[in-house]
């Protein structure tokens, strides 16, 4: 299944006079497939574009509720999965069922991205939180086979501007899915200190650069511990996400 725009740029270099051939190796997929956009449904009423989705809207606008989406991304850059069903793209993302506020994020998160319904589907303590929609692959264009760390990550020039708006709401999203807050302790001169940290773990190294980038964005000290593991361990730093992160709930 390809997004709605796609079928739109065929329709485009066809109205601008450009051969079926050249139209074939601009967008590299099927000619069937492009062939029944541009000749079978000739004679068919062209239905209304999806005002929902931002980009397919003419002309395009920005993202309804940017909050939100920072919020989503977040959590689909973790825990999420666009499948590419035959049908309508699938957007799942994995929850634990300790976490009904989580949950309850995520769905009103997908609502006001643009999905009409969300459904849920539990078992053995998780929850997949479920959105079909024929638009989330212009929301979510790191879509793509495989793991998330075996491909680059890398955001949209739109998207870049919406996470350096919403910083704060991007890592609660992160760290909502591949986060925690934390107890630790330290021995010193016999002594035994206790303090609070947050934790974000992430294979890949693109989404760790994301992470790291949106903590400096909100002043917020930060360190390694391993590649692919992140502590934020300083007072200040635990006082800043207390504030936008928090416990999980």
């Amino acid at each position: 299944m390809h997004p709605p725009h796609v079928r739109q740029r065929a329709l485009d270099l066809r109205s601008a006079g450009v051969p079926f051939a050249a139209i074939c190796a601009d967008l590299g997929i099927p000619r069937d497939t492009i062939a029944g956009w541009l000749y079978r449904t000739r004679d068919k009423t062209p239905s209304d574009p999806d005002l929902r989705c931002p980009f397919c809207s003419r002309p395009a606008r920005p993202v309804d509720d940017p909050a939100r989406y920072a919020y989503l991304l977040g959590m689909y850059l973790g825990d999420g999965h666009l499948l590419m069903t035959r049908r309508v793209p699938l957007l799942t993302v994995a929850c634990d069922l300790r976490y009904p506020g989580i949950i309850a994020e995520i769905e009103a998160a997908m609502l006001a991205c643009g999905a009409r319904r969300v459904g849920h589907q539990r078992r053995e303590g998780r929850d997949a939180v479920r959105a079909s929609w024929m638009h989330w692959p212009c929301l979510l264009p790191q879509h793509g086979p495989g793991s998330k760390h075996d491909r680059t990550i890398a955001l949209a020039v739109w998207q870049r501007a919406v996470v350096d708006a919403f910083p704060g709401l991007f890592l609660r999203g992160l760290f909502h899915s591949d986060g925690c807050r934390t107890g630790n302790k330290v021995r010193r001169d016999g002594k035994v200190y206790a303090y609070p940290r947050y934790m974000f773990t992430n294979k890949s190294a693109d989404i760790m650069r994301l992470c790291q980038e949106a903590l400096d964005r909100c002043g917020v000290p930060w360190r390694m511990c391993s590649p692919i593991q992140l502590s934020v361990a300083r007072r200040e730093g635990v006082v800043v996400l207390d504030g936008v992160v928090g416990a999980k709930f």
